[in-house]
């Protein structure tokens, strides 16, 4: 008896609902078949053409140096002094080669040898500066297989121990290709420089 109630009420509500969209189908036929009241303005955007003009840039031809540039010194060296240039006295310091009391200098070494890539120029001393004195300090090291230095210690120095921190420092910061064997880089004891702190004119 349920199910034939539902069923029945179920039908009544299709049948409504079917009515209802008639009516709605019909309704709306006026509703779009009405001509539009007022004006239609149709715009169209025409693009304007652009011309690009292209400017052809020459680069300029650099003038000849009058000069041959100076030749380039090897190896690098850096000033790590910054009141130097304000200083009157006019004065330099000079790094010599290095030699390698491990193994004499080492130059039968097929695979690479170490080379020195950046020396950097000590500080001189304000009190030395300042009392014109001269000198020159021999410093001891150990080139890593980094190509850095470690254990830097003077050997010999004249003066003894006016130039000597200057001359430390400056080591420190020296840069090196490091010594290669058997494909390997390794390190290399007891390299002397000796680093010499004149004053000219």
């Amino acid at each position: 008896m349920r199910y034939l109630v539902a069923l029945l009420v179920a039908g009544v509500v299709t049948f409504m609902l079917f009515l209802g969209m008639q009516a709605l189908i019909t309704g709306g036929e006026g509703a779009m078949t009405e001509p539009a009241k007022g004006n239609v303005l149709d715009f169209v955007r025409l693009k304007k053409e652009e011309t690009v003009q292209k400017k052809e840039r020459k680069p300029q031809k650099p003038p000849t140096p009058k000069e041959p540039p100076p030749p380039m010194e090897s190896p690098q060296m850096q000033n790590s002094d910054p009141n130097a240039a304000a200083s009157n006295f006019d004065f330099g310091a000079s790094v010599d080669a290095d030699v390698s009391l491990s193994g004499g200098l080492a130059l039968d070494s097929s695979d690479g040898e170490y080379l020195p890539i950046v020396k950097v120029a000590p500080v001189y001393p304000r009190r030395a500066l300042s009392r014109g004195i001269e000198g020159y300090v021999i410093v001891e090291f150990t080139v890593t297989k980094q190509g850095t230095v470690r254990d830097a210690k003077v050997v010999r120095a004249e003066p003894e121990s006016l130039f000597d921190q200057a001359a430390i420092d400056a080591a420190l910061k020296f840069k090196y290709k490091p010594r290669v064997i058997d494909g390997e880089a390794v390190e290399v004891a007891g390299v002397q420089n000796k680093i010499s702190f004149q004053i000219n004119g």
